[in-house]
């Protein structure tokens, strides 16, 4: 069964910075979109930062743009989430999602609906 498992979340203070990793399991995700979204208590899901299978094509919400880099590693199968500057707003379940519909894709989709496959989610907390 295909799943996508993300680690590295955990408890820092404000200006701190932490790496998330989603790694693939069950089959290759390797050319196709991959992105991050989080989601606060009682709030929606809210994209964060999307890659394009090749790596070159990368879109950032406007909230996290210039603190966090999305990367991946395509030998083995696992995208990453940089964050740096980490203030208490980004305190939120980090989830990994893999857009399956096109293989090869240059766009890359922003919204919760377009990706299929999720992962179980990692919690990040900034204390201030």
């Amino acid at each position: 069964q295909a799943q996508l498992v993300e680690s590295g979340g955990g408890l820092v203070q404000t200006g701190s910075s932490l790496r998330l990793s989603c790694a693939a399991s069950g089959r290759s995700f390797s050319d196709y979109v991959m992105g991050w979204f989080r989601q606060a208590p009682g709030t929606q899901r809210l994209f964060v930062a999307a890659i394009n299978w090749s790596g070159d094509n990368t879109v950032y919400a406007d909230s996290v743009e210039g603190r966090f880099t999305i990367s991946r590693d395509n030998v083995g199968d696992t995208v990453y989430l940089q964050m740096n500057t980490l203030g208490p707003e980004d305190t939120a379940v980090y989830y990994c999602a893999a857009y399956t519909g096109v293989r090869f894709a240059q766009w890359v989709p922003r919204t919760v609906d377009e990706y299929d496959t999720w992962g179980q989610g990692t919690q990040v907390t900034v204390s201030s």
